[in-house]
This record gives structure tokens, C-alpha cells and sequence, in this order.
């Protein structure tokens, strides 16, 4: 018990400072999307970096 609070208090505090969980999209694609390859890790953190940031410049400044 004490282990898994402690991974999910690891995957909140990553998500809080915005470093993907890269677990949770294998999981994910493992129940949703058995037929697809997923991603590498290098490719899913670049993803979720130009998805986050890459929309150029904010509009406020």
C-alpha cells in the first residue's frame, strides 16, 4: 500500500511541473489502441514539449 501511494504521489508531483507520464500513455495505448506502435520515450517527451510550447508566442506579450 505504501508503495503505491508513494508511485502516485511520484506521478502527481511530475504532472504538477508538467514532465509527462510516460507509464500512464503506455498503458493507455496498450488498453485503447492495442493495433498502434506507441511512441519512444524521446518521441512522446518531444510531443508533449511541442504540445505544450509549441504554439509560438503567447498572446499576451
Amino acid at each position: 500500500m505504501v508503495k503505491q501511494l508513494w508511485a502516485r504521489a511520484q506521478q502527481t508531483l511530475r504532472l504538477m511541473i508538467g514532465i509527462p507520464d510516460y507509464p500512464a500513455y503506455l498503458a493507455h495505448m496498450r488498453a485503447h489502441h492495442p493495433e498502434r506502435t506507441p511512441m519512444s520515450y524521446a518521441a512522446f517527451f518531444q510531443e508533449r514539449l511541442n504540445a505544450r510550447y509549441g504554439r509560438g508566442r503567447s498572446k499576451c506579450c
